[in-house]
């Protein structure tokens, strides 16, 4: 009888384990999955709040459940806090303005009206040998798709409100999982980098290239749609425009997207003032757009974000709205991270590869 194969026998050990390895990692993941929003969250507040332990962690002479929990402390006053406002005020916005829709208090087929018989003659001639010449079948087409999707973002905003009970499970996963980290953070980390089968450099890299690509999503991204938002619903209210706040909302999630921007909902508007004859306040609305809300993009992010760690503008669009697709809203930040370490790992295979070269 022939004896066993010492090095066959560990061969089929080694893929016997990565193979329970794999399932096991699947399956936690799996398991996981229902609070996704929450880990991710949880795992996206703490990186981006860890300099702040860190500098709190060195005061409270490394007490570090102190430090966690001041951390937390200030967290929760300086984002929870304000999110929960906006978002009582946001569900009473979105109650009222599917009220109006409901009851036809808000008409987008008579400002149609208005629009067209603003437009000069030779707009409309154009219209005509264009096949657009049916201007009641395209009033019912432009009312629909408006009033469709004027409903969508005001349900949404009512299901805010609906969804209470998930909110909160979620906001202590969240809060529960910052807190862990915070205070384990070094462990963790640690653990997760001896288990990566890298080069030391190269991981160094990664992490750097991911913590950082996380912090200017949301420091970047969202201090400038939260900036682009607020002055648009400023300029909104400002101008009698109803329901300002749901607006600034609307122009604050459309300010993730670069090269798209918060135009998509002011300029329509300031057309709109324009062709029904309120000119100053068009003119005002567009002026107020193009100097103030379109420069704080240039402007802001390049502070915020810093020109080192930016990616091209169509990289970043194409996966920012990617990752929106895909991960819903969280894709903001998921789509740019996943772009940026897509890069970032071709970088060391091509340099890997090149130094293979020259050996």
């Amino acid at each position: 009888m022939t004896p066993p194969d010492p090095s066959r026998a560990s061969v089929l050990d080694n893929k016997t384990f990565l193979f329970v390895l794999l399932f096991i990692s699947l399956a936690f993941g799996w398991i996981l999955w229902p609070f996704f929003g929450s880990v991710f969250w949880g795992v996206v507040l703490a990186i981006l709040f860890a300099p702040l332990h860190r500098r709190l962690l060195r005061r409270l002479n490394g007490r570090a459940s102190l430090a966690a929990l001041s951390t937390l402390a200030i967290i929760v006053l300086i984002v929870v806090l304000p999110l929960a406002l906006l978002t009582v005020s946001l569900v009473s916005e979105g109650a009222a303005f599917y009220q109006r829709l409901q009851s036809g208090e808000l008409d987008f087929g008579s400002h149609f009206d208005r629009i067209v018989l603003a437009l000069p003659a030779w707009i409309t001639d154009q219209m005509n040998q264009l096949g657009f010449g049916n201007l009641e079948a395209l009033k019912h087409k432009i009312g629909a798709a408006v009033a469709q999707g004027t409903s969508l973002i005001a349900t949404q905003a009512l299901n805010i409100g609906q969804n209470t009970f998930e909110f909160i499970v979620s906001f202590f996963i969240t809060i529960y999982l910052v807190f862990f980290l915070l205070r384990d953070g070094s462990g963790v980390a640690s653990h997760i980098n001896a288990a990566i089968p890298l080069d030391e450099g190269d991981k160094r890299a990664l992490l750097i290239k991911f913590t950082t690509v996380i912090r200017a999503a949301v420091k970047g991204n969202v201090v400038v749609a939260m900036v682009q938002g607020t002055l648009g619903g400023l300029a909104f209210w400002f101008l009698g425009v109803k329901g300002a706040l749901l607006w600034a909302v609307l122009m604050a999630f459309l300010s993730l997207l670069p090269a798209i921007g918060a135009g998509l909902i002011w300029l329509p508007v300031a057309l709109y003032f324009l062709l029904t004859g309120a000119v100053w306040q068009g003119l005002a609305l567009i002026a107020f757009g193009v100097f103030v809300i379109g420069l704080i993009d240039n402007v802001l992010r390049q502070i915020l974000v810093g020109k080192d760690t930016a990616m091209p503008d169509y990289v970043v669009l194409i996966s920012t709205l990617g990752g929106m697709a895909v991960f819903g809203l969280n894709g903001f930040v998921i789509g740019p991270v996943i772009a940026a370490m897509f890069i970032a790992v071709w970088d060391i295979y091509v340099h890997a590869r090149g130094a293979q070269r020259r050996d």
